[in-house]
C-alpha cells in the first residue's frame, strides 16, 4: 500500500465520519423539531383546555342561578313577601307580617318585614331560587299613600342577607291617571 493510497484511505474515512457526523445532526435537529412540535401542542392542548374549564365553569354558574320575581307590599299596616317565577305565575313562597307576629300593631314594624323576607328566602332557597328581582309596593291608587312602609327596605336587606342575588330593584305603586275621585269631600279632610 502506498502512501497515496494510505491518503486516500484516510480522506474517505474523514469524509464518512463527516458524513455520519452531518446525518447525525440532521437526525438530532429532526428529533429537536419533533420535540419543540409535541411540547408546543402540549402547551397549546392545556390552554384550550383551560379556556374551556373556564367557559364551562361560567356557564354553570350561569345555569345554577335560578331567578324569580319578589313581590314586597309595604303598608303602614302590614308587610308582605310574596316570591313567584319570572312570569308570576307560580308562586313559590308568600309569607306575611301575620305569619310572624301575634299582634296586628306589629305586622308593618322593620323588625317583623325582616323576620317575614328571612321566612320567605329559606323556602325558596330550599326550592333552588339563587336570584330575585325585587317589586316594591306601596298601597297607591286614589287613597291610599304612594310611599311605601317601614317594612320595605328592612325587608329588601333581609332578603339580601339571607344569600340571594339581588337583580332589579323597582317600584311597582300603582298611581292614579286622573281616575276616580279624591274621599274627603268638596271642602276636604277637617281634623
Amino acid at each position: 500500500m502506498s502512501i497515496a493510497e494510505k491518503k486516500d484511505k484516510k480522506n474517505e474515512l474523514k469524509e464518512k465520519k463527516a458524513q455520519e457526523r452531518e446525518k447525525k445532526e440532521a437526525r438530532g435537529k429532526e428529533e429537536m423539531k419533533k420535540e419543540v412540535e409535541k411540547h408546543e401542542k402540549k402547551k397549546q392542548e392545556k390552554v384550550s383546555k383551560e379556556q374551556e374549564e373556564k367557559q364551562g365553569s361560567k356557564k354553570r354558574e350561569q345555569k345554577q342561578i335560578r331567578w324569580g320575581i319578589a313581590h314586597i307590599f309595604s303598608s303602614y299596616n302590614n308587610t308582605m313577601v310574596h316570591i313567584t317565577d319570572l312570569t308570576g305565575s307560580e308562586t313559590f313562597a308568600r309569607v306575611s307580617g301575620g305569619h310572624v307576629v301575634k299582634s296586628s300593631r306589629l305586622e308593618s314594624s322593620p323588625t317583623t318585614a325582616m323576620q317575614v323576607a328571612r321566612k320567605a328566602a329559606q323556602e325558596i332557597l330550599a326550592k333552588g331560587i339563587g336570584g330575585v328581582h325585587i317589586y316594591v309596593r306601596a298601597p297607591g291608587g286614589h287613597n291610599g299613600p304612594k310611599h311605601p312602609g317601614p317594612g320595605a327596605q328592612a325587608a329588601i336587606r333581609a332578603l339580601a342577607r339571607a344569600g340571594l342575588r339581588i337583580g332589579i330593584i323597582k317600584d311597582v305603586t300603582p298611581l292614579p291617571h286622573d281616575g276616580c275621585r279624591k274621599k274627603g269631600g268638596r271642602r276636604g279632610r277637617r281634623i
